[in-house]
């Protein structure tokens, strides 16, 4: 089932769910795909349904997490819709969660059904819910350095496929989709603008690379 629903800023809710998720990074305009089965989660995305369709997702912080408690988070997450879902036969939820807005967590509230609540604020995060800026993107380079970066990550990655995506779509797509440790999704997902995000990108693809002894230098 689809919701052609575009939220507006009025709509992004105080209070919010989280669901913290290693490597899962969501970013506006991007679209994040999620098989949800563990039922703290079944809940916190039926009750999403219910009750506007948003939740956010949020990186946790492994280096401030302690053991026996709930997983530290880091403090700025995305706030992302349920566009499509789809029920299967054994009680799992597949969604399909377009990415809104970034928020900063204020304060962890009481948590609702097994899962985690936080008040949001996304004042300094208004401009996500307008279309992607224009940017300066070094294409070439980004393009020449993904065959390599997927290889050495032992990905078989079509890179054809990314070849006909705008600027916006093919850094938010590869921030994504890229495996990326948690501290560097971190850092693309609380990047100030477009343009350093790219940046970022480009570097962080030049390092996987380099640091696992591939063939230096782009390729097309």
């Amino acid at each position: 089932m689809r919701s052609p629903i575009q939220s507006r800023f009025e709509d992004l809710p105080a209070e919010i769910a989280i669901f913290p998720l290693p490597g899962a990074l969501l970013l506006p305009w991007g679209r994040l795909p999620l098989n949800i089965f563990e039922p703290r989660y079944l809940a916190m995305t039926l009750d999403a349904l219910a009750t506007g369709r948003i939740f956010g997702m949020v990186q946790p912080d492994a280096e401030k997490s302690v053991k026996g408690a709930e997983s530290a988070v880091y403090g700025i997450g995305c706030a992302g819709r349920i566009a499509s879902f789809e029920e299967t036969e054994d009680g799992r939820l597949h969604i399909l969660l377009k990415g809104l807005a970034r928020f900063r967590i204020a304060k962890e509230i009481e948590g609702r059904s097994g899962y985690r609540r936080v008040r949001a604020t996304y004042d300094e995060f208004k401009d996500d819910l307008e279309a992607p800026p224009r940017f300066v993107l070094e294409r070439e380079k980004l393009m020449g350095y993904l065959k390599p970066y997927f290889e050495a990550q032992a990905m078989s990655v079509n890179v054809e496929m990314f070849k006909g995506l705008s600027d916006a779509s093919l850094v938010t797509s590869l921030c994504m989709v890229c495996p990326f440790d948690p501290r560097e999704k971190q850092a693309l997902l609380e990047a100030r603008t477009m343009d350093d995000r790219a940046a970022a990108l480009v570097k962080l693809l030049q390092m996987g690379v380099f640091d696992t002894g591939a063939p230096d230098g782009p390729k097309q």
